[in-house]
């Protein structure tokens, strides 16, 4: 019995796709298999025409490198983690897919682990098995066991979003307070008396930093929220929690923690309550993103510059693959108000 089951096996396996490996590159260019790994690493030493033999018997079997068994031999993988956690806002989304782009663009494989089970910390033990050059987490508060690991393990770590005091590690943030600051000081200027807020999910770091920003604008001038109310970030958050406040409160503006939500609150005044943006309710936002210029929003709102960010998170990551014991560094970008048409 147990000699059929055997030769069962041997029977399908020449069925299965197999890879193909460097030693079937250097069998079929007649050269040794230090050769083939030669020849696609760069820098190194090889003769011109053997190189070019290598590379053409390998684009004929169709051979690529594998990446993680270069890791393991080598001092660098050029895999990055990016570990985004739920992102919330289509500004997280439009972030994450700029940094993508840019890892690409300097040689970089990232390796992307998103959403709230897949980000936690038990799914995250997984990932510290590969030979990553270096882990990046984009969004909120970032779990102890992360920063842990990966002093332990010796993975730079650079964190986008939040400001975070670890030895080694490195941080990239906007001015969240100040750029806050800044629009409430603009709204209180342009006449505005009775403001709401719609804040976000408790779990960012722009949770405290952007109404403590909004508040001391506003005290500036001797004024203080009306009212506020907490929502999740989103399009149809914001137009709920407007309409919630309008209902309860007699405004003339709504601060928003996010453009989602002010692109919500905005279609809750005009197309459910009927009232005028900006004439009868102001509407702010902060992070500027695309849809914040489109015509029929034309948003008030604050430059959470993505560019700046993603320029930023590469200079880090180069510069702590480089140097690995250089001290952390905290980055802040700046946030200015971009004025348009809701306030």
């Amino acid at each position: 019995m147990l000699r059929r089951m055997k030769h069962n096996e041997d029977a399908v396996a020449p069925n299965r796709p197999r890879r193909v490996t460097a030693t079937d590159v250097a069998k079929a260019a007649g050269v040794s298999r230090s050769a083939v790994s030669r020849a696609f690493t760069q820098g190194a030493y090889l003769d011109q025409e053997k190189k070019e033999r290598i590379l053409a018997c390998a684009q004929e079997l169709g051979y690529h490198p594998n990446a993680f068994a270069a890791g393991l031999q080598t001092t660098q993988s050029n895999i990055v983690a990016v570990i985004t956690g739920e992102m919330r806002s289509q500004y997280d989304h439009e972030l994450v897919d700029h940094l993508l782009k840019g890892l690409l663009a300097i040689g970089k494989w990232p390796m992307v682990l998103s959403g709230r089970e897949l980000a936690s910390a038990p799914n995250l033990q997984g990932i510290f098995g590969f030979p990553v050059d270096a882990m990046i987490v984009r969004g909120g508060s970032v779990d102890p066991f992360v920063t842990n690991a990966c002093a332990k393990l010796q993975i730079p770590l650079i964190i986008s979003g939040c400001i975070v005091k670890a030895p080694l590690v490195d941080s990239v943030s906007c001015r969240n307070f100040d750029g806050m600051f800044a629009l409430a000081k603009l709204l209180a200027a342009s006449g505005r008396r009775r403001i709401g807020f719609i804040d976000g999910v408790p779990n960012r770091a722009s949770k405290a930093e952007r109404p403590a920003g909004a508040k001391a604008g506003l005290a500036e001038h001797g004024l203080s929220f009306v009212a506020t109310i907490t929502s999740d970030y989103s399009y149809h958050g914001g137009l709920q929690a407007a309409q919630t406040l309008l209902a309860e409160h007699d405004l003339d503006a709504i601060m928003c923690a996010n453009d989602e939500t002010a692109i919500g609150a905005i279609t809750a005044v005009q197309d459910v309550l009927g009232k005028r943006v900006p004439e009868d309710v102001a509407i702010t936002g902060f992070d500027n993103l695309k849809m914040a210029a489109w015509p029929n929003f034309n948003l008030t709102t604050v430059q959470n510059p993505i560019r700046d960010t993603v320029a930023q998170i590469l200079r880090l990551l180069q510069e702590r693959l480089a140097n690995p014991a250089k001290p952390g560094e905290t980055v802040l970008t700046d946030a200015p108000v971009v004025a348009r048409g809701t306030h």
